[in-house]
C-alpha cells in the first residue's frame, strides 16, 4: 500500500525538484507554451534556482515543501514554492499596495503527472496553509495559466476564485494569458473527522 507526505525541500532535492518541474511543464503545458521554449529548458539551472530558494529563502516565510510517495521506495513527486507577495504578484497596473502585508503568492505547485490523483497536490496545499496560518497570512494568490484545466479544477475544488487579476507572460514572443486565483487562508485548521 503506498502512502504520501510532505516535509520541508532539503538542499540535496534541488535536482529532484527541477526534474519533477521540466517534467511537469513538459507534459502539463505543451499545448500552452511553444515547444521550443519546453525543449529548451535546462535542467541544470532550474536546479541551481531550487537550491537557492532552498537553502537562502529571500524570508522564514518563504518555503519550499515537497510530496513524498512512500512505497517500497521512497519518491519526490511534486512540490509547492511560496511566500509573501511581491511585485511578481502584481496584476499589470496595480498598485503595490494593493495585496497587502497578509498575502502569500504561490509560484509553483506541481504533481508529476505519473503521480497525480493520489492526493499529493492536497497534501502540498494543506502543509503550506499549516504554515501561512502560522506566519500569520491571510490570503493566498497563485497565477495560472488561462489554458491549465487541471490547476483550474484542483484549485476551486479546494476553494479558489479567479479574483478577476488578468496578464500574458512574453514568451519567446508569445502572449500566453494568465488568470489570478485567490483564496482566503482560514484562521483554524479544519476539525477532525
Amino acid at each position: 500500500m503506498a502512502s504520501g507526505y510532505v516535509r520541508p525541500a532539503r538542499p540535496e532535492d534541488a535536482g529532484e525538484i527541477a526534474r519533477i518541474q521540466l517534467a511537469t511543464w513538459r507534459v502539463a503545458y505543451r499545448r500552452i507554451l511553444p515547444r521550443h521554449v519546453l525543449d529548451n529548458l535546462d535542467e541544470g539551472w532550474l536546479a541551481r534556482r531550487w537550491s537557492a530558494a532552498v537553502q537562502e529563502p529571500p524570508s522564514g516565510a518563504h518555503r519550499v515543501l515537497v510530496a513524498v510517495e512512500q512505497a517500497e521506495q521512497s519518491y519526490l513527486v511534486g512540490f509547492i514554492a511560496a511566500g509573501p507577495a511581491d511585485e511578481e504578484a502584481l496584476a499589470p497596473g496595480e498598485p503595490a499596495e494593493a495585496l497587502g502585508a497578509g498575502t502569500v503568492a504561490v509560484t509553483d505547485l506541481l504533481v508529476e503527472p505519473r503521480w497525480g490523483r493520489r492526493g499529493h497536490g492536497s497534501r502540498l496545499l494543506a502543509a503550506a496553509v499549516d504554515h501561512w496560518r502560522t506566519d500569520g497570512l491571510t490570503r493566498a494568490l497563485a497565477w495560472t495559466f488561462d489554458g491549465d484545466e487541471a490547476t483550474r479544477k484542483f484549485l476551486t475544488g479546494t476553494g479558489w476564485e479567479p479574483d478577476g487579476a488578468a496578464r500574458a507572460l512574453d514568451v519567446d514572443d508569445m502572449l500566453v494569458p494568465q488568470v489570478r486565483w485567490h483564496v482566503a487562508v482560514p484562521t483554524e485548521p479544519p476539525a477532525a473527522d
